[in-house]
């Protein structure tokens, strides 16, 4: 058994991130089916959107958001998207993020504004700002003395204590296949985090990656 604070599973800017702000205090184990670089992360272009020039608003983000989503957008989630988007991006620029610099700009950034905006809020590395932010994290994931990286494999199944008879009933960490070994490891954790991305390749047609198959979906 390999035991650590949190378990995370996926390598994407969620669990990668994730990693970096708990790894600085806790042990952390980051599994991924390939390699770091494998997810669909780094396949996002256009930018991410977030309210930084002092013109825009929280509530005008929340607004077009609304209106974009053709009223089936939960509020709560939403909200609280837009209203920690602006920390969310100071983080990533402290970080190393090289988003794509104007000195014109009040935010000293470039914004572009994309459909169903209202406003220039849309930040950016030129036209590949998910392979940006994902290669400045991974070198950071790489190099952190308290992140293990477990490339090449595959979570199986989440271990459930009520499963197992244990006094614990909550999730005590998951089963790994080792790929290279064919051998399934259990891996045990104070916390296990989902972050596996989607489902995308369950359609026949879709510009998802081969990992994005839903396997944290499933085992929730």
């Amino acid at each position: 058994m390999i035991a650590y604070d949190v378990l995370i599973l996926g390598s994407g800017l969620a669990g990668q991130s994730l990693a970096l702000r708990l790894a600085d205090k806790l042990k952390v184990a980051l599994v991924t089916k390939r390699s770091l670089e494998d997810s669909a992360s780094a396949w996002a272009q256009g930018g991410i959107a977030s309210v930084l020039d002092p013109s825009d608003s929280a509530e005008a983000h929340i607004a077009d958001a609304h209106t974009a989503g053709a009223g089936l957008c939960s509020d709560k989630t939403t909200r609280f998207v837009v209203e920690n988007g602006p920390r969310a991006i100071r983080w990533l620029i402290d970080h190393g993020v090289p988003f794509t610099p104007d000195a014109s700009s009040p935010v000293g950034y470039h914004l572009t504004r994309e459909g169903g905006h209202s406003a220039r809020r849309i930040i950016h590395a030129a036209d590949a700002t998910g392979a940006a932010v994902q290669a400045t994290l991974t070198e950071q994931v790489r190099a952190h003395p308290n992140i293990a990286v477990y490339e090449q494999h595959i979570a199986v199944d989440l271990i459930i204590g009520r499963k197992i008879g244990h006094a614990d009933e909550g999730c005590l960490g998951a089963y790994i296949l080792d790929i290279a070994s064919d051998e399934v490891r259990t891996f045990s954790a104070r916390h296990t985090v989902l972050a596996t991305g989607g489902a995308g390749k369950v359609y026949l047609y879709t510009t998802n990656p081969d990992t994005a198959t839903g396997d944290g979906v499933a085992m929730a």
